[in-house]
């Protein structure tokens, strides 16, 4: 039997998503909380591996195993054996041709950018922070050429293992919220994509952020991407403010996607 678990986590305290010897892992978590339901060891299979300090509010992954369980086993159950800051949300079973990243259709994730002076307390973890003021407009209009199918590796990092660094963004969106408790401007980015290279979003966080601040005409966006060359580009902005926020897949699956738009993860 192959099932899917959405998760929710916040990846402050994990040396990322991926299986790593001697460090503490999301997978390594998940995977151990699943063989002590089950009786049984099995691999756990991530829509995307999100980084060290990377945060989900809709993770999806899946899992095979020969015990039979009901839903709440892998939702109560397992999480009744994770830590505090990574939960299950729910649970399906599927047949077994899906598979959580290659079936995927489109992936979304979410930058919350604090624009302040003062940096954060309540928010550290949470939310990057700059504290110089942005050009909001500026910034949307930078992002409108990165929009459709390109060559994103101006974006990429030199890690990447992706077969091909052509990919297709189709929203890439500003939003501002009112700060929790502050008045400094709390910036949503929102990035939909049928896939996304490894960093690609926080080099583009980076490069609006150059943007928006002045150092870089709205011009320059364009002549960065179709550079395709990542040591033009400004410097990768932080881990903390970045959330997978969902996953899509074709309907037959009926599987959840992602969150409502304006949540906020605090």
């Amino acid at each position: 039997m192959r099932w899917v678990l959405g998760l929710e986590y916040r990846g402050t305290a994990f040396a990322g998503w991926q299986r790593q010897p001697q460090v503490d892992t999301l997978q390594a978590r998940l995977e151990a909380a699943i063989e002590t339901i089950a009786g049984q060891f099995s691999t756990v299979h991530a829509a995307g591996r999100t980084d060290r300090g990377v945060h989900a509010s809709m993770q999806v992954v899946h899992f095979d195993t020969e015990v039979h369980r009901l839903e709440q086993a892998w939702v109560r159950g397992v999480n009744s054996h994770l830590p505090d800051d990574m939960a299950v949300l729910w649970a399906r079973p599927v047949e077994a041709p899906f598979h959580a990243r290659f079936s995927a259709m489109r992936r979304r994730y979410r930058y919350f950018l604090y624009s302040h002076p003062v940096r954060p307390g309540l928010l550290a973890t949470r939310v990057g922070w700059l504290h110089h003021k942005l050009s909001l407009q500026s910034m949307q209009e930078a992002a409108s050429c990165l929009l459709g199918e390109h060559d994103f590796s101006a974006f990429r990092s030199s890690e990447c293992q992706a077969k091909s660094p052509i990919k297709h963004l189709q929203q890439l969106s500003l939003h501002t919220h009112d700060a929790p408790g502050r008045q400094g401007e709390l910036i949503e980015l929102r990035f939909t994509a049928n896939a996304f290279l490894h960093h690609m979003v926080r080099n583009m966080v980076g490069a609006l952020v150059h943007v928006g601040t002045g150092r870089a005409p709205v011009s320059w966006m364009a002549d960065l991407l179709a550079s395709r060359d990542r040591s033009k580009g400004a410097p990768m902005f932080a881990a903390e403010g970045l959330y997978l926020a969902g996953v899509e897949y074709p309907e037959v699956y009926q599987l959840p996607t992602w969150h409502d738009e304006g949540r906020l993860f605090w």
